[in-house]
This record gives C-alpha cells, sequence and structure tokens, in this order.
C-alpha cells in the first residue's frame, strides 16, 4: 500500500494556515528589497544604461530570484524568514517546473493589477489562504513544520 499525501486541511490543522496572508506580506517585502539591492548591484555593471530599462530589469531579475529560490526549496528567501513555504495538491514541494508556473502566475497578477486585488482578496477570505495563482493550481502557502 503507497501512502498518499495531500495539503493541509484548514478545518483540522489551522495551524499550518494561521497568519499566512501577514506573513506572505512581509515576505514580500523582503523579497523586493532583496531584488532592488540585486538591480542596485547590477545598474553600475550595464554603464548605468540599466537605469532607462529599470522596471524591465527589476522584472526580469524578480522573475530569476523568485522562479530559482522557490524551484531551489519551494519559497523565496523572505518566505523562508518568515518560515512558509509553498505545496502542491499533493503537499510536495515544488519542483522547477511548478516554481516556473507559479512565478509566470504571479507576475501576470503584478502586471493586471485587478488580478492581485482579486488574489490579495483570496488570501484573505479563503480557508486556505490561497491567492489567484495557488486557486488556479491547487498550491497553498503554509507554516513550515519545527525542524524543517
Amino acid at each position: 500500500m503507497t501512502e498518499t499525501w495531500s495539503i493541509p486541511d484548514p478545518y483540522h490543522q489551522p495551524e499550518f494556515y494561521a497568519d499566512v496572508p501577514v506573513k506572505r506580506l512581509l515576505a514580500w517585502v523582503v523579497d523586493t528589497l532583496l531584488i532592488a539591492a540585486l538591480v542596485a548591484l547590477i545598474v553600475p555593471f550595464t554603464a548605468f544604461v540599466g537605469l532607462f530599462f529599470l522596471p524591465v530589469l527589476f522584472l526580469v531579475l524578480g522573475f530569476l530570484y523568485r522562479w530559482s529560490t522557490i524551484a531551489g526549496g519551494s519559497a523565496t528567501w523572505g518566505m523562508r524568514l518568515m518560515s512558509i513555504e509553498f505545496r502542491d495538491g499533493y503537499g510536495r514541494r515544488f519542483d522547477t517546473g511548478m516554481a516556473l508556473l507559479h512565478t509566470l502566475g504571479y507576475t501576470v497578477s503584478l502586471a493586471v493589477p485587478i488580478l492581485q486585488i482579486i488574489s490579495i482578496g483570496l488570501m484573505l477570505t479563503g480557508a486556505r489562504k490561497q491567492g489567484l495563482t495557488d486557486n488556479l493550481f491547487g498550491t497553498v502557502a503554509i507554516n513550515r513544520r519545527a525542524g524543517h
């Protein structure tokens, strides 16, 4: 018999979802500051031409940062600091492909403000605190278990 895993039930295991929207916001602030620092480090190496393309540079570096950190540990560095991580519908950590899809969904929702507003509303009202991209892919951000 094989063991099957799933994401935690918000009614029987609410501790996995406690304060997740606030932690996601704080993680987003940390990640944004880290991305801004990366952009500031890279701009001089572009002979300051990067200043003319700052939004694009920020977008590209932010995408690569989020994709690589989520693929490497199912959480960005900000999320790790806040002790939260992503899990797929089977309770597994994200692989590279899911990290790419989730980062792409996040990027699209940033590009279309109404989608970001809907995503925040879903996080604040849903039992699993899922954003729009999470709902689309059946993923969740949860509190990490102690020792992980």
